[in-house]
């Protein structure tokens, strides 16, 4: 008795099996590029800490060029995306702008170690890969957004006066990466590892309150 045919999977939909893969791809790449750089991190050395070969790559994102547009897309816009929903929700109150930054850069950090690194390697330092991919996209997006809200406080009288709403910007983005980035040089200096996300972000919050009332 013949068995009918099987049903052709329809063309273009990957299977759950690719999918799991193509993530664990992208995010190994994620991880070497923070830790390594992306110029010097190889498809051979993705491949070869996922046990496939290159050609996989090839296949799924046509090149390093393409993995790293992926991995801006698919992994750091989205972080991004969601700070600034977060900025729009918290409305135009100074302290709750800069308390609603602290707090959701600083659980996203805390919870994927490789944006402060990249933000070292390759936005920060001079000929960083990401930095012209990045900067254009996300300025408006939180840098800018931060700084007119923070201009429009001051104007009204809710921000101190002595305070430049764009290097408010710059110090926050400051103080909320860096510490993560060189968690590991403070920790050791300071002996005490034991200082948790919570405090770091109560610790920043504080620090700047006193700065920023009017």
């Amino acid at each position: 008795m013949n068995k009918p045919p099987k049903t052709p999977r329809a063309p273009g939909r990957p299977t759950a099996d690719a999918t799991a893969q193509r993530e664990l791809l992208l995010n190994t790449a994620t991880d070497l590029f923070s830790s390594q750089g992306i110029q010097a991190t190889s498809l051979r050395a993705i491949a070869e800490r996922t046990g496939v070969t290159p050609a996989l790559l090839n296949y799924y994102f046509g090149g390093k060029e393409g993995l790293v547009d992926a991995m801006v897309e698919e992994r750091f816009l989205p972080l991004v995306m969601g700070a600034a929903e977060e900025l729009r929700q918290a409305g135009d109150d100074p302290q709750e702008l800069v308390a609603a930054f602290v707090r959701h850069m600083s659980h996203n950090v805390a919870a994927h170690p490789w944006i402060s690194q990249l933000w070292v390697r390759e936005i920060l330092c001079e000929g960083g890969v990401l930095r012209e991919r990045l900067m254009d996209r996300v300025a408006p997006l939180v840098p800018l957004l931060l700084a007119q809200k923070f201009a429009a406080a001051q104007a009204r009288g809710a921000l101190n006066p002595e305070l430049d709403p764009r290097l408010l910007v710059v110090s926050l983005i400051g103080v909320t990466l860096l510490p993560y980035a060189a968690a590991p040089i403070w920790r050791g200096v300071f002996a005490n590892p034991q200082i948790g996300n919570e405090a770091l972000i109560a610790h920043t919050l504080a620090l700047l309150k006193g700065g920023m009332e009017p």
